[in-house]
């Protein structure tokens, strides 16, 4: 069997809210020639997400609120990916603009779309490693933040308990573990 995409065969603008959202209607056609004259489709900024490791193998953490999520929420490191800017910039610029810190050692851990059939923004995870304290945090974060250090084991059991609220956050973190689960694995022998 042949797997076939859809194609879109006209877009139009219906809202534009400044830089962080835009709706487009698409009329797409589908592989058996239907057309679907209605498709909703979003647009948001690309960002990334960084879970910074210490040398001695501490994670970085937020606890802080956030306007969608209903109470306190862990978060990684983030933020969007500024106009003219790559992914891995962003993550290093992030890192350090929002902990203070950099990092020896950078994972790409994947690229990955924000929803599967509407579009939202395209996210890049990263694993930080050998991250030390280079100056004092200079975030524009509009919410409040406490910087946590976690061992391992913590980020793990937070993870599992639904600690991490927004499913990006929670998805990078759970790919770092794993990249970190390799790394120590191979490490071991």
């Amino acid at each position: 069997m042949t797997i076939r995409p859809w194609k879109t065969t006209a877009r139009s603008t219906l809202l534009r809210h400044g830089i962080f959202l835009t709706v487009e209607n698409h009329v797409v056609e589908l592989p058996d020639g239907r057309i679907i004259d209605d498709w909703a489709w979003i647009i948001t900024p690309e960002f990334v997400n960084v879970v910074a490791v210490t040398a001695d193998e501490k994670i970085l953490c937020f606890s802080q609120f956030k306007y969608a999520v209903n109470g306190l929420t862990l978060a990684p490191v983030g933020g969007y990916i500024n106009t003219g800017e790559d992914a891995l910039s962003a993550a290093r610029r992030e890192l350090l603009e929002e902990t203070g810190y950099e990092a020896e050692s950078w994972v790409h851990l994947g690229s990955f779309s924000n929803m599967a059939n509407r579009g939202g923004g395209l996210g890049h995870a990263y694993l930080a490693q050998g991250a030390h304290r280079v100056r004092t945090p200079n975030s524009d974060d509009l919410e409040d933040q406490e910087l946590l250090f976690l061992e391992i084991e913590e980020v793990k059991k937070s993870l599992i308990q639904g600690e991490f609220r927004v499913f990006s956050w929670a998805a990078t973190v759970a790919l770092a573990l794993i990249h970190l689960g390799r790394s120590n694995c191979h490490s071991g022998s």
